[in-house]
C-alpha cells in the first residue's frame, strides 16, 4: 500500500472508509485474495455488500475498484493482515462474510504433487484460517481446484471450522451448471454460524450447457496480434509463421495429429508428448470452452484457438468465457491491455456467476435463520 492510499496510515494498518462505520442489516464481505474482483462482483450482484478486497498484486486495483461499486482495494500480503484490520472494515451491525480463495496453482493437476520449499502459497489457506479463527465471521467461503480436497491443509481447515461450531458444506461443482460456457470444475466450501450452510446447486444443471458460440460468437473479427478499434481488451496474441501454419491446419475439436508431419513440434514426436492432444488446438463453437487458464493467449498451452479465425482467443473473449460481463473494465480508458498480466488476472479469477450463486445461498441461509 503506498503513501498516497487514503486507506493507509503511517504505521501500515488498514483505516476504515467512512462507510465502514455505518449500520447495516445485510451481509458485508471482505474478499481476501480478491484479484480483479470476480468473486466480489458476483457477490455484489447477489445483493451482498462488498466493502473491501485485499490482494498482494497491486495491478488488480483498477479493475477491482472500477467494477465492484463502493469497495476499496487494499494492497496487502494476507500474512500481514490482522483481525483488527478486518474488524475495522466490516460495517457495524452487519452480518460478516470473509471470503478467501487462495491461489490454486500449488494444488493444480498441472503440478507435481510436491511442495517446493520456496513456494509459500501452500501456507495461504492456513493464513485464511488464522483470520477466520481470530474474527469468527458469520459466513466463510472459499473456492479452489478439486485436487485440494485430498490435501491435509484442506482437511485441517474444515476441522478448524467445525471446532468453531460452523455448519460446513463443500462439494465439487461444474461451472456449466451456473451458466458458465466453460468446462470448469471447482471445489466450493461455504460455512455458516447463523444457519445450515449449503453449497448452492446450479440453476442450469438440467439445461443444455452454454456454448462458445452463445458466449462470443457475436464479437467482431480481429487478426492475430491485433486489437479491435473500440475495445483494446478484445486483443489476441500474435502468431509466429510456423504457428500460423499450424493454426490454419487445425479444425475445431481436432488435434495436432491432424497436421502434416512437418508441422508437428519435436515434443509431439516423443512418447511423453503423444498423450497431450489438447494443445495447439481450436475450441468448438457448439460446446463449452475448456478451462480458461492463465495461458489462454498461448496457442501451444491448450485448446485456445478460436473456432474459426486464425488466432488464439482474445482477452475479452476469455473474460466472457469466465463469466465476466462484456463491459467489464480491465484497464483505464486509453491504455493497452497487457496480455500476460490480464491472462494471469482472468485465468485466476473466480467466475462471477459462481460468486453470485454463493452470495444468494448465504442470503437465503440468513433469511431462513430468521434474520432480516
Amino acid at each position: 500500500m503506498d503513501a498516497d492510499d487514503p486507506h493507509a496510515n503511517p504505521n501500515g494498518s488498514v483505516v476504515p472508509s467512512s462507510d465502514a462505520v455505518a449500520s447495516s442489516a445485510g451481509i458485508a464481505a471482505v474478499d481476501l485474495f480478491c484479484g480483479i474482483g470476480g468473486l466480489s462482483y458476483g457477490l455484489a450482484s447477489a445483493g451482498v455488500e462488498v466493502v473491501a478486497g485485499i490482494d498482494v498484486d497491486g495491478s488488480c486495483k483498477f479493475p477491482f475498484e472500477a467494477n465492484v461499486s463502493g469497495a476499496q482495494f487494499i494492497e496487502r500480503d494476507v500474512r500481514d493482515v490482522t483481525a483488527e484490520d478486518l474488524s475495522s472494515l466490516w460495517p457495524e451491525g452487519a452480518t460478516r462474510l470473509l471470503a478467501g480463495c487462495a491461489p490454486c496453482q500449488p494444488f493444480s493437476s498441472y503440478r507435481k504433487d510436491v511442495r517446493p520449499s520456496n513456494d509459500h502459497r501452500w501456507e495461504l489457506l492456513n493464513e485464511f484460517g488464522r483470520l477466520v479463527e481470530e474474527t469468527q465471521p458469520e459466513f466463510v467461503t472459499t473456492e479452489n481446484v478439486p485436487r485440494i480436497e485430498s490435501k491435509a491443509v484442506f482437511a485441517e481447515f474444515v476441522a478448524m471450522l467445525e471446532d468453531l461450531d460452523y455448519s460446513v458444506d463443500s462439494d465439487v461443482r461444474r461451472c456449466t451448471d451456473y451458466g458458465l460456457p466453460q468446462n470448469r470444475r471447482r471445489l466450493v466450501l461455504v460455512a455458516s454460524r447463523v444457519g445450515t450452510a449449503a453449497v448452492p446447486a446450479g440453476d442450469q444443471s438440467d439445461q443444455p450447457s452454454p456454448t462458445v458460440r452463445q458466449a462470443i460468437g457475436n464479437l467482431p473479427a480481429i487478426e492475430a496480434g491485433s486489437a479491435h478499434d473500440t475495445d483494446p481488451v478484445h486483443r489476441s496474441r500474435g502468431l509466429s509463421a510456423r504457428n500460423r501454419e499450424r493454426m490454419e491446419a487445425s479444425t475445431p475439436g481436432g488435434t495436432w495429429r491432424d497436421w502434416d508431419e512437418q508441422l508437428r513440434a519435436p515434443c509431439h514426436r516423443r512418447a511423453s508428448g503423444a498423450a497431450f492432444k489438447n494443445v495447439y488446438a481450436r475450441m468448438e463453437w457448439d460446446k463449452p470452452s475448456p478451462t480458461i487458464t492463465t495461458y489462454f493467449h498461448n496457442f501451444g498451452a491448450g485448446r485456445f484457438g478460436h473456432p474459426e479465425q486464425h488466432r488464439t482467443i482474445s482477452v475479452r473473449e476469455a473474460a466472457i468465457l469466465q463469466g465476466f460481463p462484456d463491459d467489464y473494465r480491465f484497464v483505464p480508458d486509453g491504455e493497452a491491455a497487457p496480455l500476460t498480466t490480464l491472462g494471469r488476472h482472468i485465468g485466476n479469477a473466480v467466475p462471477p456467476p459462481l460468486g453470485e450463486a454463493i452470495g444468494r445461498s448465504m442470503l437465503e441461509t440468513l433469511i431462513g435463520a430468521g434474520n432480516p
